[in-house]
């Protein structure tokens, strides 16, 4: 009978954990340890005195959407989802290289700069099939063991008012494909239209499958005032009435971004309730969740890139910490534990939201993180410094902002 092999430990030389004194990071099986097990074999790397900072989790982007690294396309005017819609499938139609292709370029750089797991959308629709999904799905595979990918198949063509949409949505419910069904805007953007469902509204129809098939539910809703707040009432009764709490999440959420007070200490003590998780995305002052508030009810919240370079925006970069920035620079924050608070909701909140435990470099975290030059976080926030190595369970991924 074979012994046991000894365990392998690996030890971060000289690395201090988010600016504090320097010490070793040892880390064995992916996680955290106090010190090497006796008889471990070693392997060393040096930190070289760097800052080690928590990796990062991006709970709401579109990879399928993206044109990130093609040629520049040029964006015209939109009023409306619909016609930012219109866009979508023509930018898709345009762009030379397999959604796949381009899901992965940006995957891959967004773990280059310390996103260790994301929520991705995919958009569902007679016009892609479940191609976006299954272009995402290769491009998750790829990055097994560098960055956790849960997928949702959102029906951003509404699926009422778009024929077909119901039925793809039900065949990416049967895929093995998805982790969540998505949902739009039930009362404006997709509020009628002569598809339908056996339910009769759009929430009936994807909380029916999440239901049916185990899956998590991620709505998006951009209505305001009643028009959004009322949609939001119903998902979270629903989700306390099919036994969902913890696997339901609204993303934007704008409605809530107008609300102060009482106003929004009630709304949040429902959403709490109903273990409902909410995303932002740092879009702007007005639209930002006030996240810390929401937390402090018990409301998760997580923090996302969105769209990266797509017909919405030819803005954004898939890098979290500096989506952090934008939260901070949209709130036109100053004080230190501001700027901590925008870092945490990127690294914190989006890895509960997430089901993930926290990577806070300590005993027993899993063994992700990055090395940065700087002193605080709050400075690592504000200069966005290199990522000079990233780590994931113990394993340097990256090196300089590139995977190796």
């Amino acid at each position: 009978m074979s012994s046991p092999q000894p365990a392998t430990a690996t030890v971060f030389r000289d690395v201090r954990p988010c600016g504090g004194p320097a010490v070793d990071l040892v880390a064995v099986g992916g996680v955290l340890v106090d010190a090497v097990p006796e008889g471990a074999a070693v392997e060393t790397v040096d930190g070289s005195g760097l800052m080690a900072l928590p990796t990062l989790v991006d709970a709401h982007i579109h990879p399928d959407k993206t044109a990130w690294g093609e040629s520049w396309h040029s964006r015209r005017a939109a009023r409306g989802i619909a016609e930012y819609v219109a866009g979508d499938v023509e930018l898709s139609r345009a762009l030379p290289t397999p959604v796949g292709e381009r899901a992965y370029r940006l995957m891959a750089h967004a773990a280059a700069q310390g996103t260790r797991a994301m929520r991705a959308h995919a958009d569902v629709a007679p016009a892609f099939g479940l191609a976006g999904l299954e272009g995402v799905a290769e491009a998750r595979e790829r990055l097994r063991g560098i960055v956790d990918v849960e997928l949702v198949a959102f029906p951003q063509h509404g699926v009422l008012r778009t024929p077909g949409v119901a039925e793809l949505l039900a065949e990416a419910a049967k895929s093995g494909l998805i982790t969540h069904v998505g949902g739009i805007d039930p009362a404006g953007f997709d509020a009628s239209g002569d598809a339908g469902s056996a339910d009769g509204d759009q929430l009936g129809t994807v909380f029916g499958l999440a239901e049916r098939h185990g899956l998590g539910l991620d709505i998006h809703l951009h209505d305001r005032g009643e028009t959004g707040l009322a949609p939001l009432r119903d998902i979270a009764a629903r989700t306390r009435a099919l036994g969902l709490q913890g696997k339901v999440g609204v993303a934007h959420a704008f409605a809530v971004a107008q609300l102060s007070g009482r106003e929004l200490d009630e709304t949040a003590d429902l959403l709490a309730d109903a273990g409902v998780s909410l995303t932002t995305v740092a879009l702007s002052s007005a639209t930002v969740l006030p996240f810390r508030r929401l937390a402090e009810r018990g409301v998760r919240v997580g923090l996302g890139s969105d769209g990266v370079r797509d017909n919405w925006s030819p803005f954004g970069n898939a890098d979290m910490l500096h989506r952090a920035w934008l939260a901070g620079w949209a709130l036109d924050v100053r004080l230190d534990e501001e700027l901590e608070a925008c870092f945490a909701l990127a690294a914190h909140g989006g890895a509960e939201l997430l089901g993930l435990p926290r990577a806070d470099l300590r005993p027993g975290a899993p063994a992700d993180f990055m090395l940065v030059e700087g002193e605080c976080v709050p400075q690592a926030v504000v200069d966005l410094p290199r990522r000079e190595l990233v780590v994931r369970a113990g394993r340097v991924v990256a090196r300089g902002g590139v995977l190796v």
